[in-house]
């Protein structure tokens, strides 16, 4: 990204200098490719490039996944509360929570997701939620008041009643 002052007509011109520049990279472009280029300038090396993009992957996965944490709370702390479904919008994709716990008895997890999800994202969302064993999740064809709607995946799981109670106790 390229970005100055505009003082028309002085030596200094930011953008007069970068239309030199712009130049001088079409005549190197021309000179190193069969096909030349028709346009007066050739502006390529000053655009996004994959050393670009990588940071902002990584930050787009670091934010998803920091967001991630503080639904999957927020909706499993939810359905403790009254054992009713919660849910958040995403995106492409909408996570919804259903919480089961009965004194003296497991607590069970449904984690719903229904939309498009990116690859592998089905389990990332299982694995951050507290208290379930990764491996121990089971695909559902039904949760607890309602059938599945269309495009809709269910994944159920036995929560720790410790992990239940610590997420109860948190204050947000």
């Amino acid at each position: 990204m390229a970005a100055g002052i505009r003082e028309d007509g002085s030596n200094d011109d930011f953008y007069t200098s970068l239309h030199r520049e712009a130049r001088t990279a079409r005549q190197r472009y021309n000179a190193e490719h069969d096909k030349p280029l028709t346009t007066d300038t050739y502006v390529s090396h000053l655009l996004p490039n994959q050393d670009d993009h990588d940071p902002y992957l990584l930050e787009a996965g670091t934010r998803l996944a920091l967001r991630l944490n503080t639904e999957l709370h927020a909706l499993i702390r939810g359905s403790l509360h009254d054992g009713h479904e919660h849910a958040a919008d995403f995106p492409t994709f909408r996570l919804g929570v259903v919480v089961r716990a009965d004194d003296g008895h497991e607590t069970y997890v449904a984690i719903r997701i229904t939309g498009s999800v990116p690859t592998n994202l089905t389990a990332v969302i299982l694995s951050r939620v507290p208290g379930c064993a990764f491996d121990a999740w089971f695909p559902e064809y039904i949760l607890p008041e309602r059938d599945l709607l269309p495009a809709e995946q269910v994944w159920s799981n036995l929560m720790d009643p410790k992990a239940a109670s610590q997420l109860l106790d948190e204050i947000f």
